[in-house]
């Protein structure tokens, strides 16, 4: 009986050892985010309305900012998307809806924006 006790005692001990080398670490703090680093649109942020052309323009516009000032887009590529949304902007001008919307898209695709 003795030698099935101590058998007992020791797969015990070992399959706590064990367990206790395959814990969960326990869980970091998350670093402050600093300006620009932000991952929710600020307090109020509200996509413009509006049908047709000029509407997706406009909200296209509003994201595009917000990501700036966010920091999820630098300067250099959001100009490239401003350029781009004023090609579009000059199309739905002209009343080529079809068109301003075909590139607003094409803008979106190319820099990994959803629709």
């Amino acid at each position: 009986m003795s030698l099935g006790f101590a058998r007992i005692s020791f797969v015990m001990f070992f399959a706590g050892a064990v367990a206790g080398c395959n814990s969960a670490p326990s869980p970091q703090p998350l670093a402050p985010q600093g300006p620009g680093s932000r991952s929710v649109p600020p307090a109020g942020f509200k996509l413009p309305e509006g049908p047709g052309c000029s509407g997706s323009i406009a909200r296209y516009r509003a994201i595009m900012d917000n990501d700036l000032a966010m920091g999820h887009v630098n300067q250099g590529v959001y100009n490239q998307i401003q350029n781009e949304i004023g090609d579009a902007e000059s199309a739905c001008s002209a009343g080529q809806e079809a068109r301003a919307l075909t590139l607003v898209h094409a803008s979106k695709a190319r820099h990994g924006y959803p629709g």
